[in-house]
């Protein structure tokens, strides 16, 4: 399976409620949504968790991704995702990535294929 890198850098076909929803598993659905009520003592519910992943223009993206400032932000500037933008390092990505260090890995990875002399 080819990665899909959300705008914001995190790897949607790692992401354990895109699984679930490409195997179609009500099951696993449930427990993700279960373990994401309590980890971000929020209510999250499995309506909430179905996803085909932050790029996808169907009607099946996690309410998260839905809100996301930085997906809007990105979408809004015609990016490929935030290594791609005139403004990377801007107080919205920046903001989100103090929360996803990964996903800042990955995007800084991007931006040196992107511009590998500096």
């Amino acid at each position: 399976m080819n990665k899909m890198i959300a705008y914001c850098g995190l790897v949607c076909t790692e992401c354990p409620a895109y699984i679930a929803t490409q195997a179609d598993d009500v099951g696993a659905i449930q427990r993700v949504a279960e373990k994401w009520a309590k980890e971000f003592n929020a209510s999250i519910t499995a309506d909430n968790v179905w996803c085909d992943g932050c790029l996808s223009d169907g009607p099946r993206l996690c309410v998260h991704c839905g809100e996301c400032a930085v997906r809007a932000c990105a979408i809004g500037k015609g990016v490929v995702n935030c290594a791609h933008c005139d403004d990377y390092g801007c107080e919205t990505l920046t903001g989100f990535l103090v929360y996803a260090p990964d996903a800042k890995v990955t995007l800084e990875e991007i931006r040196a294929r992107l511009w590998p002399s500096g």
